[in-house]
């Protein structure tokens, strides 16, 4: 298991940035992902695995004012 966004969310081998993404149908234009506090790049979303256990932060930025 992982979380994304403080909830558990199954994961399997081999699971990327960009699967969860589609998995969890976040398709917003401004994402920025986190991994353990770390950034990832969007270039790296379909590079990126992530492990058993980690915890995933998925933040979708807007514009107001």
């Amino acid at each position: 298991m992982i979380k994304v966004n403080g909830r558990e969310f199954e994961w399997h081998e081999g699971l990327t940035v960009e699967q969860l993404l589609d998995k969890k149908r976040y398709t917003y234009p401004k994402i920025i992902v986190k991994i353990n506090e770390k950034l990832i790049n969007k270039e790296q979303y379909v590079s990126t695995v992530i492990y058993d256990g980690d915890d995933v932060k998925v933040i979708h930025l807007l514009a107001g004012g």
